[in-house]
């Protein structure tokens, strides 16, 4: 806390334990998050309420303040300081125990028991949730794996990939996160996937594509050929007089759907000629007349 603590609650230096307790007290009525429903900045200016009166309500460290021996968040080093929401691993801070709130605690009335409610929340605070990103490849995001994450510590993680995750899905594996603060528990760990790029495969919604390449004999004549999917090799028919662009489905080879049952997968074939020059085939296509007078580009407007 950066801001001066008897400004926070509007007294002077020289102003009693009571009229401490009656600024804090006016104040946290009126800025209380029990009172102030989802309003961020009551939250915020009632934690500065209550480590400025945690601190100044301690006479050791209000005389020693009062020297410039300790800053506002009662440390004695010029380094950040957090709320206990973010830095309850320090056992002396000023809002890491109810003992700045111990006047309160034998009082019957409604903010009383609103500021006994909120220190126990905060001595049984759940631990912080822990983020990550874990790249997977594609196949992976298709048919589900088992991956391991290896934490900031050292420490790994075995993350359940479920199938048909996208690329911006995060995962939450409950307890793997921060500890707690007594009765606490463990924060979560959420862990966002990428899906990696693939060399073959593409999605587009729960269908998947590829570009499979053909020959010419195949592409003429018609074959029988395998094709890869996510979940391994098919065969797929390719009819008769087959050319570049056309495009095959295998039903139910693509994404799980969300409502159950699988996309399809597109294959897209493409006809590829012989690396080296063939001679027969050259001879061929140079009496071909059919193929002579047969125009692809017709009707293509240049």
């Amino acid at each position: 806390m950066g801001t001066d603590p008897y400004e926070v609650l509007g007294v002077k230096k020289g102003d009693s334990p009571g009229d401490l307790q009656k600024a804090y007290r006016r104040l946290a009525k009126k800025y209380h998050p029990d009172l102030n429903p989802g309003d961020k900045t009551a939250e915020s200016k009632f934690k500065d309420l209550s480590a400025a009166y945690a601190l100044l309500d301690d006479p050791d460290k209000r005389a020693r303040f009062d020297r410039g021996e300790i800053d506002a968040s009662g440390t004695e080093r010029p380094r950040q300081n957090y709320y206990r929401d973010f830095a309850t691993s320090e056992p002396d801070h000023p809002y890491a125990n109810d003992s700045g709130f111990a006047d309160f605690m034998g009082s019957g009335d409604a903010l009383s028991e609103l500021l006994r409610r909120s220190a126990r929340a905060q001595a049984n605070r759940r631990g912080h949730d822990l983020e990550f990103r874990l790249p997977i490849a594609f196949i992976d995001s298709i048919a589900g794996a088992i991956r391991r994450l290896t934490l900031p510590d050292g420490s790994t993680l075995n993350v359940t990939i479920p199938p048909g995750i996208v690329t911006g899905q995060v995962l939450r594996l409950r307890g793997k996160g921060a500890p707690g603060l007594g009765e606490g528990g463990f924060g979560d760990a959420l862990i966002e996937v990428t899906i990696l790029p693939d060399r073959l495969f593409t999605r587009e919604s729960d269908d998947i594509y590829i570009d499979w390449p053909i020959t010419l004999s195949e592409a003429v004549l018609g074959a029988r050929i395998k094709v890869p999917t996510p979940t391994g090799d098919v065969t797929m028919a390719v009819p008769k007089a087959s050319n570049t662009g056309t495009t095959l489905r295998l039903k139910g080879k693509g994404a799980p759907k969300q409502g159950g049952g699988h996309g399809d997968q597109l294959v897209r074939l493409k006809v590829m000629l012989p690396k080296e020059p063939d001679l027969v085939l050259e001879a061929f296509v140079a009496n071909w007349e059919n193929g002579k007078n047969y125009n692809p580009r017709e009707g293509i407007a240049s």
